[in-house]
Order: C-alpha cells, then sequence, then structure tokens
C-alpha cells in the first residue's frame, strides 16, 4: 500500500464553513465520512485511531467538523448542539452533496461512521441518500436517536457496543426492530462507552475496516432490501 496523502480541506454548506481532514491512500478503494459524537471534533482521537486503520486498509477518511467554532463554543457551555439530531443531519447531508461535486472524490464507494449522537445523523443520511451511502458503522452509537429514518435505511449497520455499556446496548438491542436491512450488533468484551480499555478501539477499527470492505460497492449500486 502507498503512503496517504494527507490534505486539510473546508466544506463551504448552507451559509457555513466547516474545517476537515482528508487522509487518501493511492488506490483508495473507498471514502469513509466520520461523524464525531456528543461535544466532540473533528480532532477526536478515537476516531482518528480508527480512520488511521482504515488508511492502512485502502480507505479514504474525511473527518469533519459538524459544528462551527462559535457553535462548538456555545455547545461546551450548555450543550445544546449536541442533541440537535435534525442540525447535525442537515450538515451531513450538505456534505453528502459536497461531495457530488468533488471530482476525485465522488467516484468512490462511500460509507459513514458515526459515534455517540452522530451515530443518528449517520442513519439519517443513510435513509435519505440510499444510493450514495453504501454502509454505515456505529461506535457506541444512539441509532435511536434517528427516528423513524432507521426503517428506510437500505445500507448494511454495523453497530459496535462495548459489552460494559448496558444503556447503549438496551437502547441498540431495542432499535434493532424497525430495521429492515442487513445489520450486525457486535459487542466489544469488557470494552465501556468509549472504548478507552487497552486494545478495545483496535478491535473496532478492525471491526469497521471488515464491514467496509465486505460492503462498499460501486457508486449508485442498488441495495436489495434484506431482512437478517
Amino acid at each position: 500500500m502507498s503512503s496517504t496523502q494527507h490534505q486539510a480541506v473546508e466544506i463551504t454548506v448552507g451559509g457555513v464553513t466547516l474545517p476537515a481532514m482528508l487522509d487518501r491512500p493511492e488506490p483508495a478503494l473507498g471514502l469513509v465520512l466520520f461523524v464525531h459524537g456528543s461535544g466532540s471534533s473533528r480532532f477526536s482521537p478515537r476516531n482518528e485511531q480508527v480512520a488511521r486503520h482504515l488508511n492502512a486498509q485502502g480507505l479514504s477518511t474525511l473527518l469533519f467538523d459538524l459544528l462551527t467554532e462559535a457553535e462548538h463554543e456555545q455547545d461546551k457551555i450548555d450543550g445544546r448542539f449536541r442533541f440537535d439530531i435534525d442540525l447535525l443531519s442537515a450538515r451531513l447531508l450538505a456534505v453528502l452533496d459536497w461531495l457530488r461535486r468533488e471530482p476525485k472524490l465522488a467516484g468512490l464507494p462511500l460509507g459513514v461512521f458515526g459515534a455517540s449522537t452522530g451515530a443518528a445523523a449517520a442513519v439519517i443520511a443513510a435513509a435519505e441518500r440510499p444510493r450514495q451511502v453504501q454502509a454505515v458503522v456505529c461506535r457506541g452509537g444512539r441509532v435511536d436517536l434517528s427516528g423513524e429514518a432507521l426503517a428506510r435505511v437500505r445500507a448494511p449497520i454495523l453497530m459496535i457496543i462495548g459489552s460494559l455499556d448496558r444503556t447503549i446496548y438496551r437502547l441498540s438491542r431495542s432499535a434493532t426492530r424497525q430495521i429492515t436491512t442487513i445489520y450486525e450488533l457486535r459487542l466489544i468484551a469488557d470494552a465501556s462507552h468509549l472504548f478507552e480499555e487497552p486494545g478495545k478501539l483496535d478491535e473496532v477499527a478492525q471491526a469497521a475496516a471488515a464491514w467496509f470492505l465486505q460492503h462498499l460497492a460501486a457508486p449508485e449500486t442498488e441495495i436489495p432490501l434484506t431482512q437478517p
């Protein structure tokens, strides 16, 4: 595998500019968008670690901020934006539209990696862009906050949860009743919500890479509805 190109980019959507970091190995087998969770940013060390593993497997990654700098600072004070799923998903959808206008990226099979509340935005984006989003992975994700969109997702969904994170497991298990596509709920043994235990985030990265490499297909390819 050749070296990975590292590039800072700015994404202008809906009158705001969102800073992002694009890492692209050559050749690239696909592109994975990272949608961070509550109170986080493109500098999330956990997402960066997973992204580096995906890069090593030949997948490009785009880590971007869902909030502007001013919104992020306000959110640190009162948390008003981190559970605003409508705003987060709207920003993600705008980024997906931006990708379609980028010649070097538009042709890559696309997956979305969502963490915490970002997982809900990832699910909604997959429901709204069924021909564009080919696979979804959620790390400790609040898929339950995606509402009725969960039943409309056609892309395969992998939910990775720490076995010690009983609340997220319970919420995710309940949410699977709405899923009508291929899905897997995978528990990482002896891991907590943030997978801070030694080696556990490596297991998350390995599972995510395998899922994306298995399910990313050519752009605009129809994905059949399959009941697990």
